[in-house]
């Protein structure tokens, strides 16, 4: 059967990238959840996301037969490039059927478009940057994927190593289960109330209310925190927002919040609630008057979250406060009868943040990998 590599353009050819999923997955398929297709569609909107002001993105499709087998987007993003001093390219949003031909012929044509565009290498999978999912799915295949995470089959790997590509950097989930009656072990009990008293440290819970406002003094923060990190590129503010607006309806405002020192903030931590826990339930993937009815009502329920983001001013990093933001947490998690959260991702080279989990007793129990090869 011939193979066809096919330019998605426009808004009905990206609705047709979009669906590839469906058509390669069942609804029964292990570990995959059907993403909200307006949700993948606004991180493809290369006119109204603020992400793409200084980015650029094409969609790819693979036919066999007229069937789509796969899909992947080349991206160069600009941004990264002027932040880093790279020639760096990207590809995202892979799906592929257990094919290697597909699989070459999807990323050689995303390769192409990115070295006419004078790119050195190429790197994925981010979709569509650093600041959203990225990696492939390495370990951790039999747990469902969390709000804002990718999961695919085990064969994916393979797939894109087939092709050339190696391995760069690994990304890490943490499974933190919520300690019923805040029964914190008292080693690390005691560990986090003499760093508090050492500190000086106070914790106030986000003001959704004013989440704009809240962002604001975040994003500073966030960007100094991650200022080290590999492959972190700093949004701006109107990028930061679009994001941070529509966390909004998931967030959990009990378990966000910022830490102060004299009313600065030096470190805060922002949960949401997993949606695809609802998700799951609503196989389509569009968003109906049904299906925002089913949010409504049964996203409120979900016991479970994600650590999305999570910083600590510079001067802070090594004064033990991870034990005591957990401590924080799993306080108020009690008091509003949460199930626990994941923690990702975490790069796996950060021991400032692997350190401690080891410290907690805790075991990275997803990891993801990030791909390059030279063009």
């Amino acid at each position: 059967m011939t193979l066809q590599i096919e330019e998605a353009n426009g808004w009905f050819g990206t609705g047709r990238f979009i669906g590839v999923p469906w058509r390669l997955f069942s609804e029964g398929e292990a570990g995959w959840i059907p993403p909200l297709r307006i949700v993948v569609r606004d991180a493809l909107n290369d006119r109204g996301n603020p992400f793409y002001r200084d980015a650029s993105r094409q969609l790819f499709v693979a036919y066999r037969s007229g069937m789509p087998v796969g899909r992947v987007a080349a991206i160069e993003n600009r941004a990264h490039n002027a932040h880093h001093t790279d020639r760096v390219g990207f590809f995202g949003f892979f799906e592929c059927i257990d094919d290697e031909e597909a699989a070459r012929a999807l990323l050689t044509r995303a390769e192409q478009w990115l070295r006419d565009r004078g790119l050195t290498s190429v790197r994925g999978p981010v979709s569509p940057s650093m600041n959203h999912e990225s990696g492939l799915l390495v370990e951790g295949f039999e747990t469902p994927p969390a709000i804002m995470t990718p999961w695919n089959p085990p064969y994916y790997g393979s797939l894109v190593e087939s092709v050339g590509y190696t391995g760069v950097q690994d990304l890490l989930g943490y499974d933190i289960p919520a300690i019923k009656g805040g029964t914190f072990p008292p080693r690390v009990r005691k560990l986090a109330e003499r760093t508090a008293r050492r500190t000086g440290i106070t914790f106030r819970t986000l003001d959704v209310a004013i989440l704009k406002r809240e962002a604001e003094k975040v994003l500073e923060l966030y960007c100094e925190a991650w200022s080290d990190n590999w492959g972190f590129v700093p949004p701006a503010w109107d990028e930061f927002w679009h994001t941070a607006k529509d966390l909004k309806s998931v967030l959990i405002p009990e378990l966000s919040f910022v830490a102060e020192v004299d009313n600065q903030i030096v470190g805060f931590m922002m949960v949401a609630r997993d949606i695809n826990r609802v998700l799951a339930r609503v196989p389509s993937g569009r968003l109906s008057p049904r299906t925002v009815v089913r949010l409504l009502s049964e996203l409120p329920k979900v016991r479970r979250g994600r650590i999305v983001l999570l910083g600590l001013r510079r001067e802070y990093r090594n004064k033990g406060l991870l034990p005591l933001f957990m401590f924080q947490a799993d306080q108020w998690a009690d008091d509003v009868g949460f199930e626990g959260a994941e923690a990702s991702w975490i790069l796996a080279d950060n021991e400032a943040m692997t350190a401690p989990m080891a410290t907690l007793g805790l075991n990275p129990y997803k990891r993801w990998r990030i791909y390059e090869k030279a063009l």
